[in-house]
């Protein structure tokens, strides 16, 4: 069997993200599988022709992104938008249960409530396996709100593409994705060169990611708390609260949690996989709307993470966007407020220091003959202008020791 020239050149350069969309295209021919250390990834099990070939090629947001600007507000750090703000769910049990005030859910509450869509494309926890995702078709609040809260683990949203598709040719059933910076990224290039895709997905949803963790990362995080997942009844990231706490609940009665210092600090970013060190977008710049945490800084200018009720941030990326937006606070779902781009690299130093030290870890990978993203549009030279020389030397030397002698 031939192989895929997209997927071999995505192995060869371990440039997956995870998004599952060459399956949801291709169902019958490619599989995603859980690989060590916990990782989604493509398994070919037919042939492809060069035209589906090259339709992977086209879409897979592993090999490359492309951006227009198109008249926006063009940021090197944060992309295109049209305007930014902050908000929170009015509903008081959703807001607390969201990961960041709720507004992403209450959003995706409104878009059901109105008949924007019919149903929400969404991650969850398994049931199987607490601290592993699931794709989950939400069709009411209710169901929005059971998934509230971030899943630091692998998910592939788009792997059902084609049974969404089939069943919007059918029945005209429409639906908004909520998904990772990559899954949104996926989809968009799937939109613009195919109108049913845009049509049976007309709203895309996405949030701030600073990575996506092994499943050995949510198996780490329980044995820091003390506990096996065969004795994990269920298990939250995130939420309850803002931050909130990584909890497990036990089947045997009672639960064991931590901070989210402790548990995305200081466990699960160990864990991530290196296709999001090289991201170049990790804001949700495809997405209609892109939802963050609006941390309180500390009197040095970095997120604090004091408990408090939860407050987002709203990036309002496109014209539609705007429109929901202004529906859903109209309809009193979200309230929002005013918010300066200024604060926001104190208060997200993680999505800060990768967008600037991008290009040399980029640079380093060639320079070493790995495969590397297609980047167009994403301001990559400017965000690198903003770190000292040294710091972007730094990182050069720092990724081509990992490439040269991996495992140390």
């Amino acid at each position: 069997m031939r192989l895929s020239v997209s997927l071999t050149r995505i192995a060869r350069g371990n440039l997956c993200a995870g998004c599952g969309a060459c399956a949801g295209l291709f169902p019958g021919k490619i599989t995603m599988e859980m690989t060590p250390p916990g990782f989604l990834r493509p398994w070919q099990t037919a042939l492809l022709t060069a035209e589906e070939d090259d339709r992977i090629g086209r879409i897979c947001p592993g090999l490359g992104q492309r951006v227009m600007a198109g008249g926006r507000t063009d940021h090197a750090l944060w992309g295109p938008h049209v305007e930014m703000l902050t908000g929170w769910a009015t509903d008081p049990d959703l807001r607390f249960g969201g990961a960041s005030g709720g507004g992403l859910s209450a959003l995706a509450a409104y878009l059901l409530d109105s008949g924007t869509v019919d149903a929400v494309v969404q991650v969850g926890a398994d049931p199987q396996h607490p601290t592993a995702n699931r794709r989950t078709i939400s069709t009411t609040v209710a169901g929005v709100a059971a998934m509230a809260g971030s899943r630091y683990a692998p998910s592939a949203p788009l792997e059902g593409l084609a049974e969404h598709l089939a069943e919007h040719r059918t029945t005209g059933r429409r639906f908004a994705v909520i998904g990772k910076p990559c899954d949104a990224a996926a989809l968009r290039a799937l939109a613009q060169e195919d109108a049913e895709a845009a049509s049976a997905f007309p709203v895309i949803l996405s949030f701030f990611c600073a990575g996506v963790p092994s499943q050995a990362g949510g198996r780490a995080v329980l044995a820091a708390l003390g506990v096996t997942e065969a004795e994990v009844a269920s298990f939250r990231y995130r939420g309850n609260g803002w931050p909130g706490r990584a909890t497990a609940v036990l089947k045997g009665g009672g639960e064991r949690s931590m901070s989210y210092h402790d548990s995305w600090g200081g466990i699960l970013s160990k864990h991530v996989q290196h296709r999001c060190k090289i991201c170049a977008d990790g804001t949700g710049i495809a997405a209609d709307i892109a939802f963050a945490d609006a941390w309180e800084a500390d009197k040095d200018g970095y997120p604090s993470f004091e408990d408090r009720p939860g407050v987002s941030l709203i990036v309002v990326r496109t014209a539609l966007g705007q429109r929901l937006l202004a529906e859903a606070r109209a309809s009193g779902r979200v309230e929002t407020a005013p918010y300066d781009v200024a604060r926001l690299a104190a208060i997200q130093p993680g999505q800060r220091e990768r967008r600037r030290a991008l290009l040399a870890r980029l640079l380093a990978l060639r320079l070493a003959g790995r495969p590397v993203p297609r980047y167009e549009g994403l301001l990559i030279a400017a965000a690198a202008r903003q770190n000292p020389i040294l710091r972007n030397l730094k990182n050069f030397l720092g990724t081509l020791r990992r490439v040269l002698r991996p495992g140390r």
